[in-house]
């Protein structure tokens, strides 16, 4: 898949990971490889730029794994900033979807 694509919507899927849940950076790297191939590498930037932002807060949790983990909650401006994205995203994959039925129609 074309890497700008996924660039666009990856801010949108940590956000939609984090709306009912606090979660690790490795946990939201798994849950969104899990559907879309990335780096884990673009992740821990958009996470730092995001909880800079006031997006997200982060606290410390004890693993019996390993060491401690920093977990990320999302705040009520990322909650709003995500419901933004979501209604930006419908009405720009709307846009796209007729776009390419109307391109591809007379095949």
């Amino acid at each position: 898949m074309n890497v700008q694509f996924k660039k666009g919507v990856l801010e949108l899927c940590v956000l939609a990971l984090l709306h009912n849940q606090d979660r690790y950076g490795y946990e939201l790297v798994q849950s969104i490889s899990n559907q879309i191939s990335i780096s884990e590498g673009s992740v821990y930037p958009l996470l730092r730029r995001l909880t800079k932002e006031g997006y997200f807060t982060t606290y410390l949790q004890e693993s019996s794994e390993g060491p401690s983990r920093k977990y990320y909650k999302l705040t009520e401006a990322g909650k709003n900033y995500l419901y933004e994205l979501i209604d930006e995203w419908e009405s720009f994959s709307k846009g796209v979807n007729q776009l390419i039925k109307e391109g591809v129609a007379n095949d």
